[in-house]
């Protein structure tokens, strides 16, 4: 049984009226470096500013995941002007730029910080933090869900590695699962929906498909731990998202052939071992070829993993935003130089 998630959509709202135009935004960005608190009408500088690391694409890095200031910039503006119009979750907040903000957020996804941590780096409230940072998570997540990121099969064949081509031509994506940490419920039965027999503790988990390219192309919602590898991807619509012909790579824990069967698509799986048996060297040798690009996978998980916020347990309040924290540090995974070499 899936953890009860309750809808929260609403909590976040975009004023589309007066919203800056595109060519205003680099303006809007330096404007809003220099915000002025409503209280005091002095300039309120943080003691660690976006502004401080321009050139130290290191510490940017180090502190966002990304790999440099101009990355920061870029991904920031492919959230659009909306960004400089957000309805909080609680109030209005003025005294840290939306730069800043965005810096904010990815700091707390990257190294799952305190919200006192953040307060002193930003010298605000730990209420301000909270409040920027879920009215942030819940604005990145709908603005970036809009975006169609289900490649197409011209596009997948275009960017698919040399070798990869040779083996698997075929094939739209590569599927695993992964676990993120919550915290233990306090009710019996989101501690039942949660727990994980895999891991032995309650967990998010969610099915996670990238092309052969290394680009992640299948992000749905997250379950509770309990939910089988089967029941998420059955849940997630995959099979008529696939055409006919296409094939997909899972791992041997996955058995979902069935589903896919009716619409003509193959699942390359590796063999399961019966008992008292052995491979023959073909079936070991496939085995070993699918396992060798199936990593491919994994490898992106690993990169996303990179932030601590998806290795560390969640929170009551993280929890019930796991959904939007997963989907969108796999989409910060987007953002990032690929993984996957063009002769993987």
């Amino acid at each position: 049984m899936p953890a009860y998630v309750p809808d929260i959509s609403h909590e976040v709202t975009v004023f589309t009226e007066k919203e800056p135009t595109k060519d205003k935004i680099p303006t809007l960005i330096a404007s809003q470096t220099k915000t002025m608190s409503v209280s005091t009408q002095t300039p309120n500088n943080p003691p660690m500013p976006i502004e401080r690391f321009t050139h130290n694409d290191e510490a940017i890095h180090h502190l966002t995941g990304l790999e440099s200031y101009e990355k920061f910039i870029f991904v920031l503006n492919t959230l659009g002007p909306a960004a400089y119009s957000l309805n909080y979750r609680w109030r209005n907040c003025q005294l840290v730029s939306v730069p800043n903000q965005f810096f904010m957020t990815l700091i707390k996804l990257r190294h799952h910080r305190a919200n006192y941590d953040l307060a002193l780096m930003f010298d605000i409230s730990e209420f301000s933090v909270a409040n920027i940072v879920i009215t942030w998570i819940n604005f990145m997540y709908h603005q970036w869900k809009e975006l169609n990121i289900w490649a197409t099969r011209d596009l997948v064949s275009y960017f698919m590695p040399s070798d990869f081509a040779k083996k698997f031509p075929t094939t739209r994506i590569i599927l695993d699962g992964m676990e993120c940490p919550v915290q233990k419920p306090t009710c019996p039965l989101a501690q039942q929906a949660t727990f994980s027999t895999y891991k032995n503790k309650n967990t998010a988990k969610v099915v996670v498909g990238a092309s052969p390219g290394g680009l992640v192309t299948h992000n749905p919602p997250a379950y509770g731990g309990s939910t089988s590898d089967r029941q998420l991807v059955e849940r997630s619509g995959l099979m008529k998202a696939c055409n006919r012909g296409d094939s997909i790579m899972v791992d041997k824990g996955m058995s979902v052939q069935d589903l896919f069967a009716p619409n003509d698509i193959l699942v390359n799986i590796p063999t399961f071992l019966k008992k008292g048996n052995q491979f023959h060297s073909k079936t070991l040798a496939k085995d070993r070829k699918i396992a060798s690009k199936r990593v491919h996978i994994e490898r992106i998980i690993g990169l996303a993993k990179t932030y601590k916020i998806l290795t560390t347990p969640l929170n009551a309040t993280e929890s019930v935003l796991a959904s939007e924290i997963i989907f969108i540090c796999f989409m910060l995974c987007n953002f990032r130089t690929c993984i996957v070499s063009a002769n993987a």
